[in-house]
């Protein structure tokens, strides 16, 4: 959705760093990857940049090719790859409005290439519809919320800044943190601390929640941090980052209903993927990531049972990984963007079309 991310790094023993250096790639669409990073905004270069590109460039070269951004946020790896595949097209896709007001401005000069839609990034097979397209060449889901999201103290995203519990990534939706934080029984208050935010305190922390608005309604992010701080061991405050992280991340996935959005936009992004096609997915957190590797393994594999001599066409593999498990920043981007720290990318060739 946006430029730099910022969450917990994901767990897994699958991860691995990439140095990029564009041998994948032909000559000259090497030298045009390059230089699709010229002129782009040192502030808000995008997570893994180099490499989205040299995944998805080359489904992007033949005329017409069509790019779907799901999470277009200020459109840094779109601008790019229009940069370095001047055939292509782009489907950029954001339920932010403010997002997609960004990204336009920012991609005037290829407006005769850009279409812009404003819904969730689940919803890409009626985004192509309504840019009259039938298949995508290329689609990038960078998961998670944006930098703008974060910087904007009003959105109500970080816990570094005082303001109201919102974090709606949509703010046409009538769902606030606000409301979670005020209205939601205790046990699912602790479901969604623990679940989505993975918070090993979650039970102490919602009492807390329970015991504070019984005073009145909770409605700031600098209030809530600190109780947050409060209600956790004073051993646990010591380590591992702000105390608050996990709960705005808990409540931040439950407002914008990130996760089953994820859930349903895999398989519809891969529906309308054309055989050919590439799909690269940035996550920022072992809940998004666990469902990424899920849904493109499942479609890597011959499931031919295996008691039958010979493979069956119908049932060979529709996918091609082409990340070797979850690729990382590199120490040098690390250094660079600190919020790209938890990031992991995956992604995939679809090589045959999908079972009837």
């Amino acid at each position: 959705m946006g430029e730099t991310r910022s969450d917990d790094r994901p767990d897994g023993d699958d991860a691995q760093q990439h140095s990029t250096d564009g041998s994948t790639l032909g000559a000259d669409l090497a030298d045009r990857v390059r230089a699709a990073r010229e002129g782009l905004d040192p502030l808000h270069v995008p997570v893994m940049l180099d490499r989205i590109v040299e995944l998805l460039a080359p489904a992007l070269t033949e005329p017409g090719a069509v790019l779907v951004d799901g999470t277009l946020g200020l459109g840094g790896h779109s601008e790019a790859l229009l940069k370095a595949c001047p055939e292509m097209r782009l489907v950029g896709v954001d339920r932010d409005t403010s997002a997609l007001e960004r990204s336009a401005r920012r991609l005037e000069p290829y407006a005769d290439r850009t279409h812009f839609v404003h819904t969730v990034y689940s919803d890409i097979p009626g985004a192509l519809d309504e840019a009259g397209v039938g298949q995508a060449q290329a689609v990038l889901l960078d998961l998670g919320v944006s930098s703008p999201q974060l910087d904007e103290t009003d959105r109500g995203f970080a816990y570094a800044h005082d303001a109201p519990l919102d974090m709606r990534m949509d703010r046409t939706q009538e769902l606030t943190a606000a409301d979670v934080v005020n209205t939601y029984p205790v046990a699912e208050l602790t479901r969604v601390l623990r679940v989505h935010g993975e918070e090993r305190f979650a039970s102490r922390i919602a009492r807390a929640i329970e015991r504070r608005r019984a005073k009145g309604p909770l409605d700031s992010t600098s209030e809530l941090a600190e109780l947050v701080r409060e209600a956790i061991p004073a051993a646990t405050r010591r380590t591992g980052g702000h105390p608050a992280k996990r709960t705005f991340q808990g409540l931040r996935i439950e407002v914008n209903a990130e996760l089953s959005i994820l859930e349903d936009a895999l398989p519809a992004a891969l529906s309308r993927l054309a055989v050919g096609g590439r799909i690269a997915v940035l996550s920022y957190h072992s809940l998004e990531d666990r469902r990424t590797k899920r849904a493109l393994a499942d479609l890597a594999k011959d499931t031919t049972p295996a008691d039958l001599p010979v493979p069956l066409p119908d049932r060979q593999p529709e996918l091609r990984l082409l990340t070797r498990g979850a690729e990382l920043p590199t120490d040098e981007e690390n250094e660079q963007n600190p919020r790209a720290r938890s990031a992991r990318l995956r992604a995939a060739e679809r090589v045959r079309g999908p079972s009837r």
